[in-house]
């Protein structure tokens, strides 16, 4: 299980022009059903991607893919976890192990 930290950079004011590219990134990432939850990192820092399912460096191949990285719009910063307890409802979390 991975979470990515998609955090503003130096072209940051060109994220409108690549809003639409970095969207149809996520919805692809949830269509291959890799991505799990995607959301803005408070306040207004940028954006998080919670990935499973997936080698890191197939992730870090499809995270270079966003428009907004290739853009240096964000930066990207995966961090890779080894769930060891969840609630029932993320059991499934655990096979990753």
């Amino acid at each position: 299980m991975f979470i990515v930290l998609l955090k503003f950079a130096e072209n940051k004011s060109q994220a409108p022009d690549f809003m639409d590219g970095h969207n149809q990134w996520l919805k692809q990432g949830f269509t291959d059903g890799v991505f799990l939850v995607a959301g803005s990192l408070q306040p207004g820092l940028g954006g998080s991607v919670v990935a499973h399912g997936v080698t890191r460096a197939d992730l870090e191949n499809r995270v270079n893919d966003d428009p907004f990285v290739a853009q240096n719009v964000v930066t990207a910063e995966i961090l890779e976890i080894t769930p060891k307890k969840t609630d029932e409802r993320l059991s499934f979390l655990l096979g990753d192990n």
